[in-house]
């Protein structure tokens, strides 16, 4: 199995398959011999359960990946790496490379079309410029989960982990949160790549829930709410969702009445219980 965490080993491939680094696609690919088989002890729970990687760089994580897993689907944009995984990932059999703009892809049909009734799991070291798109196409793609084990920029890893109605929190933290617990598992420090980004990242992990808080509906008048709130967050919640909702401020500061709230409180103070509560009063009536 080729060392693709060798620096000189990663040079002889670029060079050998006359490839070079896309910056816009965010491709940073990891020198650190020690994150990649934490990445797949953490991400997959036992063999049999099927894995989903997204994106492959030169294939460090997916050999990983494919040491523990019985199979892996990967899905890659960038179809310049198809000779150099010919070459990385050749002894294999358990991986599949599908070139594919994951974006674009229903991920209902495509994990049954590969999967069939195994267990999947997700876990990739996400570019940076589209984490949130990414884990938001996974979570509201209706597709049950075991689990999303991603590396993103430590900043946004903070955020997707914060406690709803923390200062950390912010839109994505209560569209993560309210479909899934989420833990930071470890901190990966900018030099463990090649090109070193100017960030520091981090591996977390989703864990959808077996019992959502709420129903799909409901979810989708949550998240109303939540994108209403935290457009305006320097603003108290009656403005900003009275702002935000096109509602009356008087039925703004009922609904936040009936849920123990002052009407001087701030969006970003209100904890998970709270927004489910007051979204139900907030729409109680239309």
């Amino acid at each position: 199995m080729l060392e693709l965490t060798d620096m000189q080993v990663i040079r002889a491939l670029t060079k050998r398959h006359d490839f070079s680094f896309s910056k816009g696609l965010g491709q940073n690919f990891l020198i650190d011999p020690e994150v990649c088989p934490a990445i797949a002890e953490y991400g997959i729970p036992e063999p049999e359960c099927g894995v989903l990687e997204i994106g492959t760089g030169f294939g460090v994580l997916t050999q990983q990946l494919a040491l523990k897993s019985e199979q892996v689907v990967a899905v890659e944009l960038d179809r310049r790496l198809k000779p150099v995984l010919a070459e990385t990932l050749a002894e294999f059999k358990n991986i599949r490379i599908v070139w594919q703009d994951i974006m674009k892809v229903d991920l209902r049909e495509f994990i049954k079309e590969q999967f069939g009734e195994r267990e999947v799991a997700v876990c990739a070291n996400l570019p940076y410029y589209i984490t949130s798109p990414i884990l938001m196409h996974l979570l509201e793609s209706d597709v049950k989960l075991k689990s999303i084990t991603v590396m993103v920029q430590k900043e946004a890893a903070e955020r997707l982990c914060a406690e709803i109605g923390s200062r950390s929190a912010g839109a994505v933290t209560a569209a993560v949160r309210l479909r899934g617990e989420a833990e930071m598992l470890f901190e990966v420090p900018r030099d463990s790549f090649y090109p070193a980004p100017n960030v520091d990242s981090a591996v977390i992990r989703i864990t959808p829930y077996e019992t959502p808080p709420c129903t799909p509906e409901q979810l989708t008048q949550v998240l109303r709410v939540v994108k209403a709130g935290f457009a305006q967050r320097r603003k108290t919640a009656v403005n900003a969702l009275s702002s935000g909702l096109s509602m009356p401020k008087e039925q703004v500061t009922e609904a936040l009445a009936a849920c123990g709230q002052k009407e001087t409180v701030r969006f970003e103070q209100l904890d998970s219980d709270t927004l489910l509560r007051l979204t139900d009063a907030l729409f109680s009536e239309n």
